[in-house]
């Protein structure tokens, strides 16, 4: 059964929004849960973080970044297999004053599925999303706005909303003594790491996104393993998220670069064929 794509737009010169008829899948999704993507029969699995799920369909961003993706962009229409929920969804319950920040495109989707989530359980919620620069900036309508209490946009450049990546603006706003009972976040894994050890010096409980290679999704092939306080755990069965104070962060940031050049071979090939931009 193939799954129709029934919008897709640019977020950024990198970026963009896909929409996707799976009603079974926005049926059951919780925020934290992903979804895995396949384009073509017997093709690559593609795990891929929800922004919303709606009306029978979900809502995701996606990156242009190697062979499959660019090929979705250019393209396709439609969607062979869209699996889930996968993973485990967050604790959704009234924790108090909550942070949800991201930097990345799938970090960005999450923070928008949390904050709804959170918000609507009764926590005062402040959102931050921080991009390079205002050229970066994804449309008003997709950001967390919408969702949240408080919204911080913000640019490493200071071209756009405020001045700086959200580790600086949020270490900045504890510095002042202001109460945050936990933080969700998604993103770039170095800055996550870097998040984690910040907060640890605040005692702030910290839940973040460890995006690791998928090859089933399953809990079967063990690539996408993470250890959690010295136990190996899997991000597609036991996560995506995580205690980023628990996270051995040498690991997880190794694992990611593994297939690099395979996945650059696989993207010559495709724009050889012109499938590809």
């Amino acid at each position: 059964m193939s799954h129709k794509i029934t919008r897709k737009m640019d977020l950024n010169s990198d970026d963009f929004y896909v929409e996707v008829e799976a009603p079974l899948v926005a049926e059951r999704f919780r925020a934290g849960n992903f979804t895995i993507l396949m384009t073509v029969p017997h093709g690559e699995r593609i795990p891929m973080s929800i922004m919303k799920a709606e009306d029978g369909k979900i809502s995701m961003f996606i990156k242009k970044l190697g062979k499959t993706s660019r090929e979705l962009y250019k393209e396709l229409d439609t969607f062979e297999n869209v699996i889930g929920p996968m993973g485990k969804p967050i604790d959704i319950k009234n924790y108090g004053t909550v942070v949800v920040a991201s930097d990345l495109v799938c970090g960005h989707a999450e923070n928008y599925a949390i904050c709804k989530a959170l918000k609507e359980a009764g926590n005062k919620v402040i959102s931050y999303q921080t991009f390079p620069t205002e050229k970066e900036i994804y449309p008003e309508e997709v950001l967390a706005n919408d969702v949240c209490d408080e919204f911080h946009l913000t640019t490493e450049d200071g071209s756009k909303g405020e001045e700086g990546h959200y580790i600086d603006l949020l270490e900045e706003r504890l510095e002042n003594g202001e109460k945050v009972d936990i933080v969700f976040a998604g993103g770039s894994l170095p800055n996550l790491k870097e998040l984690g050890e910040m907060t640890k010096e605040y005692n702030i409980p910290t839940i973040v996104t460890v995006r690791q290679i998928m090859v089933d999704a399953s809990g079967m092939c063990g690539a996408c393993r993470v250890f959690v306080d010295g136990e190996m755990q899997l991000a597609c069965i036991d996560g995506p998220m995580f205690d980023a104070h628990k996270i051995d962060w040498g690991a997880a940031l190794r694992r990611p670069k593994m297939y690099a050049e395979m996945e650059k071979v696989a993207l010559e090939h495709c724009k050889e064929l012109g499938r590809c931009e």
